[in-house]
């Protein structure tokens, strides 16, 4: 026996240039389960369906970008990659330090 539930949501896309497009998602969820005697409780062999419509709808809308929003992405890219550096430079210099340090006390294996 196979049972499958399907939830579909409505949904409109909205271009820059407002053309507008209506489609579905979806989603489907499959249960199968073996059935050897038709007289038992497991049910009868087939294929059974389930749509669930969902009330609501998803409204997609494309927007252009401004120049700083684009601006601000860059710095926060960067700021992160400084970021990173300085913490990867740090661990480097600790790391020698006392390695070096083990060294001059004659404490390495």
């Amino acid at each position: 026996m196979f049972q499958y539930y399907v939830k579909i949501v409505p949904t409109m896309y909205v271009t820059l240039n407002n053309e507008v497009h209506h489609t579905n998602q979806f989603s489907v969820t499959r249960h199968q389960k073996s059935v050897s005697n038709v007289n038992t409780e497991s049910g009868m062999p087939g294929a059974f369906f389930s749509y669930e419509l969902s009330p609501l709808m998803v409204k997609y809308t494309e927007k252009e970008r401004s120049l700083g929003h684009f601006a601000t992405n860059i710095c926060a890219i960067v700021g992160g990659v400084f970021t990173l550096a300085a913490i990867f430079d740090s661990l480097l210099y600790h790391s020698i330090n006392v390695v070096q340090n083990k060294v001059m006390l004659g404490k390495t294996g």
